[in-house]
């Protein structure tokens, strides 16, 4: 089931497009994420998914409820984390979520299981009435991610929840990720960390200058650029490299020290082609090492620049 779809998004801010007709669609229950630089129109397609601001084209989805006729509605079905911090300094732990609760009609015994719940799940409990001005930037991004929780979404929007904070909150707010989506929840996930998007995401579109360059899991993603094969090879023998580059799916062949270096697309047969083409020409193997691309060689392969540029 799909519970969000995405269609042709288009937003201008005067001459400058910063999104520019995407597509995606988010299946219930994976964790997708949105990978791209600053500036790459991330937090301007959440944005416009949970009813911030408005497209200029378009048409956005939720659990099969049309985000501009069913506003309110869809509101409903949404947890957000926004990459700015959206809690108030001056109140309690408790406090915040108690308010973001009760904005949803929450109240009484309900809403105070609840305060407790989220501030539980996010390690937070023993600071419930502590004022958020005396927590550290790691902590409040903890409890942004409880005021979000506070609700019982059905989907949850988090927009770089990991910016600018110390590891062991980073990695808090992550396992509390993973077990969220455990536990059922459909989370979208915003972020210029390759290492997060790849150990998180069932699903990842990868955006640059508000546009969707490519998207799929990480193996479909993997395909679409080279892998590396280095090979040693133990032999009196010369094997012509006009023979390796004939190989289908074979991109590039290059010597490096005494190492064949072969650059694959597509991977299929070719790993069992150059063990065959060997053999036929008595070349004996003595190390094998494959290279896949992580993100930031896809990244760098899709786009001509590095993911944090």
């Amino acid at each position: 089931m799909k519970v969000l779809e995405v269609k042709n998004l288009v937003k201008r801010y005067g001459k400058n497009l910063a999104v520019s007709d995407i597509e995606f669609s988010v299946n219930q229950g994976e964790v997708f994420g949105l990978l791209g630089p600053n500036g790459a129109g991330k937090s301007t397609t959440i944005n416009i998914i949970t009813g911030l601001i408005q497209k200029d084209e378009g048409t956005v989805t939720i659990l099969g409820k049309d985000l501009d006729k069913e506003l309110t509605a869809c509101k409903y079905d949404m947890g957000v984390v926004p990459q700015e911090l959206a809690i108030y300094e001056d109140l309690t732990a408790a406090q915040n979520v108690s308010f973001f609760g009760s904005l949803y009609g929450l109240k009484g015994k309900e809403l105070a299981e609840k305060v407790d719940q989220t501030l539980a799940f996010v390690g937070l409990s023993d600071k419930k009435k502590h004022k958020v001005k005396t927590f550290s930037g790691g902590m409040k991004r903890r409890l942004n991610i409880a005021c979000g929780l506070a609700t019982d979404p059905k989907i949850l929007f988090l927009d770089e929840p990991t910016v600018g904070i110390d590891p062991q909150s980073r990695n808090h707010i992550l396992e509390s990720i993973k077990q969220l989506n455990e536990q059922g929840l459909t989370v979208i996930y915003t972020t210029h960390y390759m290492e997060e998007a790849e150990s998180l995401c069932d699903r990842i579109a990868i955006m640059d200058v508000g546009q969707i360059v490519a998207q799929g899991t990480m193996d479909e993603l993997r395909n679409l650029v080279v892998d590396h094969w280095f090979i040693k090879l133990r032999t009196n023998q010369a094997i012509d490299e006009a023979l390796i580059q004939r190989i289908p799916g074979v991109k590039s062949v290059e010597t490096i020290g005494d190492q064949w270096v072969i650059a694959c697309q597509n991977k299929g047969t070719q790993l069992r082609d150059l063990i065959d083409l060997f053999i036929k020409h008595d070349q004996m193997v003595e190390e094998l090492r494959v290279e896949e691309p992580d993100l930031e060689d896809i990244f760098l392969t899709l786009t001509g620049k590095t993911l944090r540029d």
